[in-house]
């Protein structure tokens, strides 16, 4: 993964150097989130659990567009900038798309591989426990760091 976070980082700032060139506000968004924010997004939920330095590393392409966009310093606060811009920090959007697509395999508008990842205590058929009634996922069990991450388990959890 550190591989992918990294040519991730050199592509964004390759992507990001010439936008801070002069260009309009509304032209300078498109391009930010056409190159950068969707960089972001593919394959997001395969992040899912890596380790805390390379979501800062992510999070520091999103900061970096983000004041580019704003025309903050370095020194201001990031945390208002996001906000005005509507978007969520790296790791948040993670968990979105993950709970995204829970959500809709617990619908039946996903593949039918993540259908059957996502089950509820109630439809499992072991027991009935008292959470039975309520809208609560099984997370399987696993014995790995590799399988914590898998969208079975993310899932739920999540």
């Amino acid at each position: 993964m550190s591989d992918q976070v990294t040519a991730l980082c050199r592509a964004s700032y390759y992507q990001l150097r010439p936008l801070a060139r002069s260009l309009q506000l509304e032209s300078a968004k498109t391009l930010v989130q056409a190159f950068i924010s969707c960089r972001l997004d593919y394959c997001n939920a395969l992040l899912y659990g890596i380790s805390d330095s390379l979501f800062k590393r992510l999070q520091s392409i999103q900061n970096a567009a983000a004041r580019f966009l704003a025309g903050a310093s370095r020194r201001d606060h990031i945390s208002p900038v996001l906000c005005s811009l509507h978007w969520l920090p790296v790791k948040q959007r993670v968990n979105y798309k993950v709970a995204t697509l829970v959500n809709k395999s617990l619908r039946g508008q996903a593949p039918s591989y993540l259908v059957d990842d996502c089950q509820l205590i109630a439809d499992s058929g072991r027991h009935q426990f008292r959470s039975a009634h309520a809208n609560v996922l099984t997370v399987p069990r696993t014995n790995t760091r590799l399988g914590d991450r898998s969208f079975s388990v993310a899932g739920p959890r999540i």
